[in-house]
């Protein structure tokens, strides 16, 4: 038997380890022995790390559930569940991943990161709009499928045509409000000297809840008989001379308009920041050579800044009429939807959780979202225009 491959442990220089000697093709046979024992190793790994991770955050949730501990300790178990959870969950996985070759750990990396937050989402988002799709087609019950007839009866009945109705107003003088004062406001308070002041006070609102922000326009619309009045506008028209009125529940559309009011008071700070922030983009040399050239101050406006900032009011816009289309607490709070000021939010809350009617509201729900659809697509194709993603 020839011997031919020789591999020596140590240093045998020293004379402390003798050489080992193996026989031919013995070496490769180790080698190869040990890189599928590694390969194992890999699967195992791979398959037994998201496994404990799988069941110890089930286990920790069950136990959260099920358990009768006080306020404080839950919400501190809690709070350090979603930290230190989150991290070893991401350390873990990596440090499977880094077990890979590099062109393996390119390839799996970037699903290793965006993977649990699509599975969230999933969970929170596409499974739940799934579940509504199927249930539009069935009946109040949810025991038997329609077919299209709760999407039938929302475009006949009388209700539903009204609320939306009232989404369109709320869309067309609401949202084009928004945009075109928090254009204009942000133009005037870059030429002026209280520049801060001003978009402090119009921002301001932002800061305030649509609840809250109900609650305090319920005291500005609210209306008594008499001459004594708590609200505010009444208050001021009967000091002018004038006769106090039942603002939320006048005819159509006045009542709508002066909800929508509302949103222009909260929106408007909105739109005023981002259009600040892309006015001071535009080249103040640009500016200087069409006024040296005689242009207007409104040439300039319509001809230079506004081309200019047309990316930015597609995306404030976009943003502004999905919030408008979604519109709920404003409503429910100042008219709860009576007189005629129902929107579909307002409808598909009433027909859900007060009717049980649970065709008619995921039909609604359904209506929302395609309504929303194109207008978030339109979004995303600007932004990805603008090199976003």
């Amino acid at each position: 038997m020839r011997l031919a491959n020789t591999k020596t442990e140590g240093n045998p220089g020293n004379g402390c380890c003798p050489p080992v000697f193996f026989m031919e093709g013995e070496w490769d046979t180790m080698i190869a022995s040990a890189a599928k024992q590694s390969t194992v190793l890999k699967i195992l790994f791979s398959i037994l790390v998201p496994a404990i991770n799988v069941a110890g955050h089930t286990g920790i949730f069950i136990f959260l559930r099920d358990s009768e501990l006080n306020s404080i300790v839950y919400a501190v178990l809690a709070i350090l569940w979603g930290v230190f959870g989150v991290y070893f969950m991401y350390w873990s996985l990596n440090w499977v991943v880094e077990l890979y070759s590099d062109v393996w750990r390119r390839r799996i990396q970037p699903f290793l990161f965006v993977g649990p937050a699509f599975l969230l989402l999933s969970w929170l988002l596409l499974i739940p709009t799934v579940r509504t799709l199927i249930m539009s087609f069935q009946n109040a019950a949810s025991t038997e499928f329609v077919g299209f007839a709760n999407y039938a009866a929302v475009f006949t009945d009388r209700l539903l045509i009204t609320a939306l109705r009232n989404n369109l107003l709320w869309v067309v003088f609401g949202a084009t409000a928004c945009i075109v004062l928090g254009l204009l406001i942000a133009v005037l308070a870059d030429r002026s000297s209280f520049e801060r002041t001003a978009k402090v006070i119009i921002f301001l609102p932002m800061a305030i809840s649509f609840v809250a922000a109900g609650v305090i326009w319920k005291f500005i619309y609210y209306y008594q008989p008499g001459d004594e009045q708590v609200g505010l506008l009444n208050a001021i028209v009967v000091a002018l001379g004038g006769e106090p009125q039942a603002w939320t529940s006048m005819t159509q559309p006045w009542n709508n308009l002066f909800l929508i009011a509302i949103l222009i008071w909260m929106q408007t700070g909105f739109a005023m920041v981002i259009f600040s922030a892309a006015l001071k983009g535009v080249p103040d040399d640009i500016l200087e050579a069409a006024r040296v050239d005689g242009a207007g101050e409104i040439r300039i406006f319509f001809r230079i800044i506004i081309p200019f900032i047309m990316t930015t009011i597609l995306s404030v816009s976009t943003t502004i009429v999905v919030f408008t289309l979604k519109i709920f607490d404003v409503v429910m709070i100042m008219t709860g939807g009576q007189y005629n000021t129902d929107v579909v939010a307002t409808q598909f809350y009433r027909q859900l959780f007060m009717y049980q009617n649970n065709g008619y509201g995921s039909t609604l729900a359904m209506i929302l979202l395609i309504a929303v659809i194109p207008v978030i697509v339109f979004n995303l194709r600007q932004i990805r225009k603008q090199g976003g993603f």
